[in-house]
């Protein structure tokens, strides 16, 4: 990676908030994301910032956000934001109180209400109660962490709901008047068969989702279950069988009505998470809370990821990381996002994108060779049966 433009010292030698005041002032966000860093319990296979339970500073970040959110507002215009996505962590750990505040604290922010509002959710955490504040907080969406219908993967995993939850938390979500719920399962966990995702996938159907998003097991460096296979404790399963399981997905939910609008994603028609399509599409968003990334005119930021510390402010989140591409750089991202996309790229902008690249010319050519890529309908896509080889394919062209 180049370079950044704009260069702040890491954690360690002191956030700026100076920078943080100069990124989000003025701007023109599309989208808003908010960091709920509580867990229960930290799964193996996760590397996003969080910490388990912390129950005696619930109150106090409750307190922070809604600093936070009263800091934004006199920073932005917010006349284009259309949705918010309240991430974690698991923000249902939080008491029905602090969680009514929180999502108070999001919507005072823009001046109309979300085309979208989402909320993160572990199965274990959604009672009546909660569902009930996320309805009365405007939320219209919720992301259930499934991940397996399968106890043991789940242990392998190291999450700690049981299975027959998933079912009563849908219903609850559902009579309180949710209407939009995607599912997440996890394919390729080490010790699964095609049979047992083939049950997932049964179970998971059986729910009647909106939406659906299947990932592959990624052993993240830095995690518990990266380290277990350091150590020899846990292998990965076969590349052929993780394969496999993918075409499976791709053919039981093309069965089932759904359209595969991103590699990892597919939703009824219509039903396609809005606000992930602002990640996809390069647009602007805000980030709110505890290690919460942003992107904002270009230029890429992480909040402060120290609970205590972010806690000890009173206005806008201090930022680190700080990261501006080159142009050149820029939209070698912009190709490999647009081609997430199952839709693919036009063939205008893939000119654009390449035009004056002569390495990013060659990769897309040796691609387009190998079959890995294709010209349909005048747009530029991944093949159908070279998803899988995604990471490598957006590598070369990044």
């Amino acid at each position: 990676m180049p370079t950044p433009s704009i260069q702040l010292p890491q954690y360690d030698d002191g956030p700026s908030l100076d920078a943080a005041t100069r990124i989000v002032h003025g701007s023109s966000p599309d989208a808003i994301y908010a960091h709920i860093p509580f867990c229960r319990h930290k799964c193996h296979y996760c590397d996003f910032y969080s910490l388990v339970d912390q129950r005696d500073r619930t109150g106090p970040f409750a307190d922070r956000f809604e600093l936070e959110t009263e800091a934004i507002r006199d920073f932005i215009d917010t006349s284009k934001i259309r949705t918010a996505f309240v991430g974690g962590g698991t923000p249902t750990l939080l008491e029905p109180p602090l969680l009514a505040r929180v999502l108070a604290a999001i919507g005072t922010i823009p001046k109309k209400t979300f085309d979208e509002f989402t909320v993160e959710a572990n199965p274990e955490t959604v009672s009546e109660a909660v569902a009930a504040t996320l309805v009365a907080g405007g939320v219209d969406r919720v992301s259930l962490g499934c991940q397996s219908f399968q106890p043991d993967l789940l242990k392998t995993l190291e999450r700690w709901h049981d299975p027959n939850v998933v079912p009563i938390a849908v219903e609850r979500l559902r009579a309180a008047g949710i209407r939009r719920i995607s599912l997440d399962l996890i394919f390729g966990i080490p010790g699964s068969t095609i049979e047992d995702w083939d049950r997932d996938l049964d179970a998971v159907l059986a729910l009647e989702p909106d939406h659906l998003s299947c990932y592959g097991l990624v052993f993240e460096p830095g995690t518990p279950l990266a380290e277990k296979q350091r150590l020899g404790r846990i292998d990965a399963i076969d590349d052929s069988i993780e394969s496999t399981m993918y075409d499976r997905t791709r053919e039981r939910l093309a069965a089932e009505g759904f359209e595969q609008y991103e590699i990892s994603n597919w939703a009824r028609p219509g039903e396609a998470c809005l606000h992930n399509l602002v990640y996809w599409e390069e647009g602007d968003w805000l980030a709110i809370g505890p290690a919460a990334a942003g992107n904002l005119g270009g230029i890429r930021y992480r909040n402060l990821p120290r609970l205590d510390d972010w806690l000890e402010g009173s206005g806008l989140s201090p930022v680190v990381n700080v990261d501006e591409p080159s142009a050149a750089v820029a939209r070698g991202e912009r190709l490999m996002l647009g081609l997430r996309l199952r839709r693919g790229i036009e063939r205008a902008v893939v000119d654009d994108l390449v035009r004056g690249h002569a390495e990013r010319q060659a990769a897309m050519g040796r691609h387009l060779d190998r079959g890995n890529l294709v010209w349909l309908d005048d747009r530029l896509r991944i093949a159908d049966g070279s998803v899988m080889l995604a990471d490598d394919i957006l590598s070369d062209l990044l």
